[in-house]
Parts: C-alpha cells; structure tokens; sequence
C-alpha cells in the first residue's frame, strides 16, 4: 500500500483497539495503547498506537495525537530501558509499503538493542506465546510502577 488511501477499520491494531483481536498488552492510557509485537526484531520489541484517530500515516495524524504518542513512546522507552537494560534503544516508524509499513495504522516501534545480536526481520518470525507472556508481564508491571 502507498502513502495514500483509505484508512481500513479492520486492520489488526484497529481489531486490537476494540477488543477483536488478542495481543500482549503492557500500558494503555487514555490516549494510547501499547503492545509487544508478535513478531518481534529483538527481546521486549513493544508497539505504540493512538486509541482515537484513523490515521494510517504520520502524514495522516494531527499534532494533537502525534504529540501524545511521541510522549507515551518516550516514556515506555525509558521504562523499557530501566526494565531490560539494553546497550541501545530503536525508536522507528514507518510509512507507506515502500517505507516498511505493514499496518496502516499509525505505529512507533520500540526495540531494545544489545551488541552482537542481530535485529530480526520485520515481521517474519513469529515469537514464542510463552516468552511474549513472560516479557509482557515483566514490561507491564515496570509500566504500573512508573
């Protein structure tokens, strides 16, 4: 898909959003949600999206909701960090097929990085049900205490 279209109500975060669809959920606010990626690039590789909103796109998003998700993202950033204690930390967001973009709902992904061991690749390898439990209850309780 390009950077322009029609924002799908069945997308798999919009099904998430409304309780149609499970994921491993670590914070939720009023404004955002947030999430470990089924297929996660690396150890804690945690999801950001706006609850309210159809924007498939940062193009497409208001400021309002931008800034939001910018400042959730910074939060849940450093509470990964403190929680996993990575070497680095991705913050990444796509547009558009040709720019990565699998879900055209607006998203920022949050990946810990650790030397010597590789990303994984954009939504290939699914991860394990019991590690993502594991991770997700690790995650949401740091969040909890934040």
């Amino acid at each position: 898909m390009s950077l322009y279209g029609e924002y799908d109500h069945n997308n798999i975060f919009a099904k998430i959003l409304r309780g149609d669809a499970p994921c491993y959920k670590v914070y939720e606010d009023d404004k955002v949600f947030s999430f470990l990626d089924l297929f996660p690039q690396a150890r804690g590789h945690t999801l950001v999206i706006p609850k309210h909103g159809v924007a498939r796109n940062i193009l497409e998003v208001d400021p309002q909701t931008l800034c939001a998700l910018m400042q959730a993202t910074q939060k849940l950033a450093r509470s990964i960090v403190e929680e996993l204690q990575p070497d680095g930390v991705q913050i990444m967001q796509f547009n558009g097929g040709p720019g990565g973009q699998t879900v055209f709902h607006i998203h920022i992904h949050i990946i810990p990085r650790w030397p010597g061991q590789p990303l994984g690749i954009h939504g290939q390898i699914k991860g394990d049900p019991a590690e993502l439990e594991v991770m997700q209850k690790r995650l949401s309780a740091r969040f909890a205490s934040a």
